[in-house]
């Protein structure tokens, strides 16, 4: 049969050139395979830089543009939109996808304004501006929510990654009746590549984040000071950054976790793979989520989890079966977590176990990227 999608173009639109890769790599191969000619736009994308390199290799079509990933500056946000819009008048692609809040809002906008024929969304967690409801946050929420709204109704199909946000978007009004969504598991995991490693003698814990307080990272710090008390053998490690979020910790209070023997820091490591294999367990005890694609790594690769009973955190785990939800910002809880699989090493193997049956039943990145393309009428 004659392939019609030879044709077609297909415009991805991230806030963060290293997810394009990183996170959407699969997706953009299943839409290769699917024969569209692919193109992506993102900033720090200039001639010659390795990502560029690597995604040019596949034979997709890049875009640097001029689009500021945190920060509400209206002139700047203008020129990013501008941008967005020749770009895609310039390219005409038959589908555009936006994921993350500004290439959401923006990437949306542009292209209805340039008369994309398909348009969608990708809703990968609600961010910084859906925390807390006080003075800044307050007003940045209202703003984020009125720009979300009118983006949104403007694309065909708006895709979650939990029910929870999905419930959330629809309770309050930033999706109307009439909008189509649709809930995948996450961004899924290649369960091929993340294989099932043999767990170390010592028993170890491992947070992957960026280091924003949003992540549970005080929380995780705290849990382990109290777990070191009794247990001073056990180790804890994390890997992450601090970036200019105005969630993000402090490098002081970092470096004291580290100068008291509270955490091991490794940094931002570009393969997490080894960090994984060397740890028992993996905690993420973050307030919220899209879906935590570290979980999914770490579960693929046999690990239980510790995590808090939280949007796109809890559709994780099955409490007791491949590890255990604690509250948010409970480090009593997250602390008990941790003792329970320190005083019942077998935990650890039968619950990796069931870590890794899941991901492959319900996050393989094949099934989820297939679910997608077919929504997108690509499939």
């Amino acid at each position: 049969m004659f392939n019609f999608a030879i044709f077609m173009k297909f415009l991805l639109i991230a806030g963060y050139a290293d997810s394009l890769l990183n996170f959407r790599g699969p997706l953009i191969d299943s839409l290769l395979i699917a024969g569209l000619e692919v193109h992506v736009a993102a900033p720090d994308l200039p001639f010659g830089s390795e990502i560029r390199r690597n995604l040019e290799a596949k034979s997709v079509q890049v875009h640097d543009i001029p689009l500021r990933r945190t920060g509400m500056n209206p002139l700047a946000d203008f020129v990013a939109l501008l941008s967005l819009w020749a770009l895609m008048r310039r390219i005409r692609p038959d589908y555009a996808l936006g994921y993350t809040i500004k290439p959401v809002i923006y990437g949306s906008l542009a292209a209805w304004l340039s008369g994309v024929p398909k348009r969608f969304a990708l809703i990968t967690g609600l961010g910084y501006a859906f925390q807390g409801a006080e003075g800044h946050r307050s007003m940045l929420r209202r703003l984020v929510h009125r720009l979300y709204r009118f983006a949104l109704a403007r694309t065909d199909v708006v895709f979650f990654q939990n029910p929870d946000d999905q419930a959330l978007f629809r309770k309050e009004h930033i999706l109307s009746a009439e909008d189509t969504s649709v809930v995948v598991n996450g961004s899924g995991v290649d369960v091929a590549s993340f294989r099932v490693a043999s767990l170390p003698e010592t028993p170890r814990f491992l947070l992957i984040a960026r280091l924003l307080c949003a992540k549970g990272i005080r929380e995780y710090a705290a849990a382990a000071a109290l777990v070191r008390v009794k247990h001073p053998n056990v180790e804890f490690g994390l890997v992450g950054w601090i970036d200019d979020n105005p969630d993000s910790i402090a490098q002081a209070e970092l470096d004291d976790w580290v100068a008291a023997g509270t955490l091991a820091y490794y940094g931002r490591l570009s393969d997490v793979k080894p960090a994984i294999e060397n740890a028992s367990v993996y905690v993420l005890p973050s307030y919220a989520e899209g879906t935590p694609r570290t979980v999914l790594e770490a579960m693929a690769m046999g690990r239980p989890i510790i995590t808090t009973d939280a949007p796109g955190c809890r559709e994780t785990v099955i409490d007791g079966k491949n590890g255990y939800l604690v509250p948010v910002k409970s480090v009593g809880a997250l602390a008990e977590a941790m003792l329970a699989f320190v005083h019942d090493p077998a935990l650890v193997a039968y619950m990796g176990r069931e870590s890794r049956k899941i991901a492959e039943e319900k996050y393989d990145v094949q099934k989820v990227n297939a679910h997608m393309l077919s929504e997108m009428g690509i499939m």
